[in-house]
């Protein structure tokens, strides 16, 4: 098996690992089938409805949950390791509506050595610019201009993270799927788009 990521939409993510472990980032948007297959992890990066719909889950019982609040404890930044995937907490938000106290980003490690970099709502933080020496394969970046960073601001991050894909994510607070006159002003060099919907297969190349 592959690992795989589904782009649910909005910020809401699905991964599947090539051993058949179910991450969930973000839980939001999509619909009840997007949530079917039993978790494993999920994540979410800071308590805004539109991240933390942990419910939609269907198959929840059983998984680690973690928030902000495990995430991020006392200014320290936590690690979790399990045999299908690291997790590092990494510093976001940093605007007026997104608290850098009460707000995380995550990256992961996979089994396969894949790393994927999800922010969750924020704009560039003091952590960018030392991602770029870690040669990510992976990372999200939101755009919607509003709550988030503009797609300008987000492509000067991209080129600070330097991952090997730089995909956008959150263009629009109204909507789900993308909003390609925001995904067209993101610039980034190796820029990925991935539909509402989609789900693709990840490589480290």
């Amino acid at each position: 098996m592959e690992d795989k990521l589904l782009y649910i939409g909005h910020a809401s993510l699905r991964l599947t690992t090539s051993d058949g472990k179910n991450i969930y980032i973000d839980p939001y948007a999509g619909n009840d089938s997007d949530y079917e297959l039993p978790a494993d992890l999920i994540l979410v990066t800071h308590d805004h409805f539109d991240h933390n719909e942990i419910s939609k889950v269907q198959h929840r019982d059983h998984a680690t949950i973690i928030t902000e609040k495990e995430a991020l404890v006392n200014g320290e930044y936590k690690t979790f390791d399990f045999d299908y995937v690291k997790v590092e907490a990494v510093s976001a938000g940093y605007n007026q509506f997104h608290d850098e106290t009460k707000c995380v980003g995550y990256i992961l490690t996979l089994k396969s050595g894949i790393t994927i970099y999800i922010p969750g709502d924020t704009t560039i933080t003091p952590g960018m610019d030392s991602f770029a020496s870690r040669n990510l394969d992976y990372a999200f970046f939101p755009m919607d201009g509003t709550y988030t960073m503009t797609p300008e601001l987000a492509t000067e991050a991209a080129e600070k993270v330097h991952a090997k894909h730089s995909i956008p994510y959150h263009t629009d607070p109204r909507s789900d799927a993308l909003n390609h006159d925001i995904v067209a002003r993101f610039t980034a060099e190796n820029k990925l788009v991935v539909e509402k919907g989609e789900e693709i297969s990840l490589t480290n190349s």
